[in-house]
Formats: C-alpha cells, structure tokens, sequence
C-alpha cells in the first residue's frame, strides 16, 4: 500500500508534465505554408534546444533523479560519465522503477541505453522528422566533439518557430510599410474612414461635416476647409446617389489634404460625359428630392488642385481628389 501511494503521489505531482509532453510536431511537409517549411531548413537544430540541460550521473539513484525531475519539472536526465554521455533516465524508466521497487537502484543500471541523438548543426526539420519517426520526447543534442550541448523536444520547435514567424512578420510589415511610404508619401497627419449606403440620404454629408470639423480644430484656413468640404461633400452624395454603396476616405498631410472615394459599382458608362456640368443618370425619385442635378464630379473637380478618376464597368469607381496646403496665405496657422 505504502509502494502504490508514492506512485500516486508521483504520478499526482507529475501529470501535468505527463500530459503536456509531445512526442511528434504538428508540421506537415505537404499541408504547412511554405513559410514555416522554410523557416525549418533555414533554422538549426542549436537554434532551437534548450542549452541549460540537467544532467546526472551514472551512480545517481533513480530516486534522486526522480526529484530532479519533479523540481525542474522536466521528463528525461541525460546521464553523463566523465563529459560523455551515456543514457538517459525517462518519465518511462522512472515509473518502471516505482512499479518493480526499483527506485534506489543507480541510473547506470537502469537508464536507457540505445540513444538516438541529433547534430546541433542540423537543419530543424531533421528535428521534425526524428521526433515523427522515433516517438520520443526529447533528444539529446550532440556538437560537433560529440559532447552534450544541448536538448531538443517539440514544444522547443513549436516555441522556436512562432518567434521565427513573428520576427519574419515584423519584417514583412516594415516592408510594406516602406512600399507605401514610397508609393504614396509621407504618412497622414489624420485619416479619416467612412463607409456610404446606397439612397442613404439621412447620412449623407455626415462624413464631410465630421472631415470639415476636423480641419477647423486643427487650424485649417477656412479657404481650404471649405473646399475639402466640398469636394468630399460632392464625392459622398455621388456614391449615395449612384453606387452600391462604397468607402470615403479622407487624410491630412503636412503638405496637402487628400480624399478618396471608392464604391462597389456599378460604374460609369462614360467617365468624359459625366464630368460635363448638367449631366446626370439620377432618377426621377432621386431629382424629386433635389439631388442629381449633375454638378457633383464637376465641383469635386472645381476646387481640386489634382483630381483623378476611374471606372470600370462591373466593377466601381475610384476617385483621389488632393487639396494643396502650400497657397500663401492659405497655408496652416
């Protein structure tokens, strides 16, 4: 009885390592990105294993390296003799120890023996492939001599790898945002985003107002407020009136005020007759309540400095019209 509670006891204290342990890693060659494959050939085996290994002896009990384990709340000992090493004592050889009464026997007699040991200058996916092919917990890593430097099981590959994905996605993102910066300059003071219903007119204008008030707050000239009013105005009621609905968006630079409108479709037939003055494909019930007079695109355009327009058919409508900051007395307080 006195056997079977210290092996609950044990077991009580351990099941939580028990349980955790992996012996295989989720990766697979055919089904993984190929980010993650890449990042296994680049990263070495050293990358990845834990170098601070608890080792032990071979005259060590298995009761003592059973209280290692417990403390350091590890499943295997490396036994060394003399730098080299020799075996390793398991979670396994521990429980057999418990079962067989076993425990203050030495590790040399008991650990185990037929080691397979893995180069610390492999590339990481030999690592992925042992632990696939061998079933085990850990292995030992060995360096160049053939001394101990290190071990390695599947949480220290899971754990290695994502710091590898998110230093790479770090990376990823200050490229893009290098690319932007190229693309399309500085980055906004403010930028403002708002989406737009079709027939939604009870919202309409509500982003422009909310755009104007900004540029008031921050100084803006009421000359260049008022035009970036009502260029945005003309662009959001177009959308309403026209589209399937679309996004509005406006940003502040040192050195200009930009406002973009897309929509959803569903396009214009003949971009060069709709910026003609009088021009308009409103209906009669969107008339009715005194919009589509066919002045939108125009004014949009009157108090641009640079205006541009595309549309495709099926597909929708961008706009990008740029207000400039730099006019005499119209520049920022």
């Amino acid at each position: 009885m006195k056997k079977k509670e210290k092996y609950l006891d044990f077991q009580e204290d351990r099941s939580q390592c028990i349980l955790a342990r992996m012996t295989t890693v989720p990766i697979s060659a055919d089904k993984s990105p190929g980010i993650v494959l890449e990042l296994l050939y680049s990263l070495k085996v050293k990358d990845a294993m834990t170098t601070e290994v608890v080792t032990a002896s071979g005259s060590a009990t298995l009761r003592e390296i059973q209280g290692i384990m417990k403390e350091k709340a590890i499943t295997g000992v490396p036994i060394l003799e003399y730098g080299r090493l020799e075996g390793i004592v398991t979670i396994g050889d521990i429980i057999g120890a418990l079962d067989s009464g076993s425990l203050d026997k030495i590790a040399r007699e008991l650990m185990s023996t037929s080691l397979v040991t893995i180069d610390a200058e492999m590339p990481l996916s030999f690592a992925v492939t042992y632990f696939d092919r061998y079933k085990y917990g850990r292995f030992p890593v060995l360096d160049g001599t053939g001394r101990l430097c290190g071990i390695i099981t599947a949480s220290d590959i899971l754990r290695r790898l994502l710091i590898a994905l998110n230093e790479e996605i770090c990376r990823m993102e200050k490229r893009m945002a290098e690319r932007q910066a190229k693309e399309e300059g500085p980055l906004p003071q403010v930028e403002m985003s708002f989406g737009t219903m079709p027939h939604d007119f009870s919202k309409a204008g509500n982003a422009s107002q909310k755009f104007k008030k900004t540029l008031v707050e921050r100084g803006c000239p009421p000359q260049i407020a008022r035009k970036a009013a009502i260029a945005s105005y003309e662009l959001e009621l177009n959308q309403v009136i026209h589209s399937s609905g679309g996004i509005m968006r406006m940003r502040i630079f040192d050195d200009s005020i930009e406002i973009f409108a897309r929509d959803e479709g569903p396009g214009i037939p003949d971009v060069g007759l709709a910026m003609q003055e009088g021009f308009s494909t409103a209906n009669e019930w969107v008339r009715s309540l005194g919009f589509g007079a066919g002045m939108g695109l125009p004014n949009a355009k009157r108090v641009s400095d640079d205006f541009f327009i595309e549309s495709k058919m099926g597909v929708g409508t961008t706009i990008r019209a740029s207000i400039r900051l730099d006019q005499g007395e119209n520049q920022w307080n």
